[in-house]
């Protein structure tokens, strides 16, 4: 585990997700929202974007954080990418999150209630178009992203097998 994609719909928990694991692992987060919005919210253009990605991909390391939706060129990440974390949370979940977290622009509210049908089959196939050489975790609830932190630093506290026997 040492090139994470973390994606899902708005307020499913990406960016708290993607800290907890940058803790337990010492991988640099990389928050894509922060580089892809640009002033009063404007979005990158899609070349430039993929360009972005492709060029932040080249680190040895990291935990990308984002999921852009109709934005967003997966592509880009998932050819470096060594584990894919699919937050696939029940849109009233992620609603209700939003609700409690702040104020969202009437863009977001609409990418979110639409995610299901619209980004997430693109999503699922093209992680399962890069499935066979990666990782991949599907959460549907916080318990089992719970769960799945805890084999993680389970995972990384063991000590090496003896290869020896």
């Amino acid at each position: 585990m040492q090139r994470v994609i973390v994606v899902g719909p708005g307020a499913a928990g990406k960016t708290t997700l993607a800290a907890r694991l940058s803790e337990i692992t010492g991988l640099p987060v990389i928050e894509l929202d922060k580089l892809f919005w640009r002033p009063n919210l404007a979005a990158t253009p899609r070349g430039e974007w993929a360009a972005i990605q492709r060029q932040l991909a080249t680190q040895e390391s990291w935990i990308m954080d984002g999921d852009l939706g109709p934005y967003d060129v997966i592509n880009a990440r998932l050819q470096a990418a060594d584990t894919v974390v699919f937050l696939d949370f029940a849109p009233m979940r992620c609603a209700w999150r939003a609700i409690r977290r702040s104020r969202e622009r009437a863009d977001f509210w609409r990418w979110l209630l639409t995610y299901r049908r619209h980004s997430r089959p693109a999503l699922r196939q093209a992680i399962a178009a890069r499935a066979g050489g990666i990782d991949v975790y599907v959460l549907r609830t916080p318990r089992a992203v719970s769960r799945f932190v805890t084999k993680v630093a389970s995972a990384l506290a063991a000590p090496p097998c003896d290869q020896d026997g």
